[in-house]
């Protein structure tokens, strides 16, 4: 049954007209796929045709079916470092290809690319992982993969995010920059925080937060965040009508990562929620070191950070 499932989704697909909206994401790519397409995406900056990891796991992925391992990313690059397109490594056959390439675009296009950090008061540019963890550096936290499992609060329906174990008032940080969309109680989440990301691709739930002192001070709705800014703190409110109410047993982050490729998706139906759990094994290494400022009364990270595929004046 399943295998007749996954050939009816790619007849599926081929059967899709080039232009046409993206419906449904299934995303199953392992950290340890992405982390090799990272690394070689970063090797080929050093050569004259460098290719991005979300190019070459989307050829790894249409030749295996959307579960490549680490050695068929490996594959994947040497194929696109020859010099021949997709559609001809394809024999001209690249619907799945094109399809690969524009879903993970939509989940992975905020992830990577170049940033400096402020050392000692000198911007050290860089190429490479520019997101953060949820979790902020130095704070103990345990997961496993949870999505899709049943909630009943409410209505049975299924998990759409990822659970994320800490202690009681945890930093929890931007994983992407992006502007703040939703802000405050929900009665499934708690405080919550929604942030869309600046290519609107991407919106980031981040749920279940601290009661009484659940954001960092003054954050707001409209505001923007930067990658790593710390936005609220870990606590169990929601299941509740009533306002600052604790009534989740754990104290957890609920995260959560919707696709939109166009706003008819964003609060419909038929949303696309992804299991983020590979993404945040593959953002364990790469967590925001944030210190509280008494003087200012606000979290601070230790390292300044900058975004340099944004538009900005420069480092100033």
């Amino acid at each position: 049954m399943k295998r007749l499932w996954i050939v009816l989704f790619f007849l599926a697909i081929l059967s899709i007209p080039a232009e046409a909206t993206i419906q449904w994401v299934d995303f199953d790519l392992s950290c340890e796929a992405m982390d090799r397409a990272l690394s070689l995406d970063i090797e080929s900056r050093e050569q004259e045709n460098p290719h991005s990891w979300i190019e070459i796991l989307a050829l790894a992925a249409t030749r295996c079916g959307g579960k490549p391992k680490p050695e068929d990313v490996t594959a994947a690059y040497r194929s696109l470092m020859s010099g021949k397109s997709p559609k001809e490594l394809l024999g001209g056959n690249d619907a799945y290809y094109r399809y690969y390439l524009e879903a993970y675009t939509a989940v992975l296009g905020g992830l990577v690319g170049n940033y400096a950090v402020k050392i000692d008061g000198e911007w050290k540019p860089a190429y490479g992982v520019k997101a953060f963890s949820p979790i902020a550096a130095g704070y103990w936290y345990s997961h496993c993969d949870d999505f899709d499992a049943s909630r009943s609060y409410g209505f049975r329906r299924r998990h759409l995010g990822h659970d994320m174990m800490g202690s009681l008032g945890t930093p929890i940080v931007a994983v992407e920059s992006g502007t703040v969309e939703a802000l405050g109680w929900n009665q499934y989440g708690g405080w919550r925080v929604g942030i869309r990301s600046d290519d609107q691709k991407r919106y980031y739930y981040y749920a279940h937060l601290r009661k009484d002192a659940p954001y960092a001070p003054g954050l707001q709705e409209g505001d923007r965040v930067e990658a790593g800014q710390v936005i609220g703190f870990m606590g169990r409110t929601g299941y509740s009508t009533k306002e600052n109410t604790n009534n989740i047993e754990t104290v957890h982050l609920h995260f959560g990562i919707q696709l939109i490729f166009e706003e008819s998706q964003k609060e419909c139906n038929s949303e696309i929620w992804i299991d983020a759990y590979q993404i945040t094994r593959l953002l364990e290494r790469h967590r925001s070191s944030v210190i509280y400022n008494d003087a200012a009364g606000q979290w601070e990270r230790i390292y300044e950070f900058r975004d340099l595929d944004e538009k900005t004046d420069g480092f100033g």
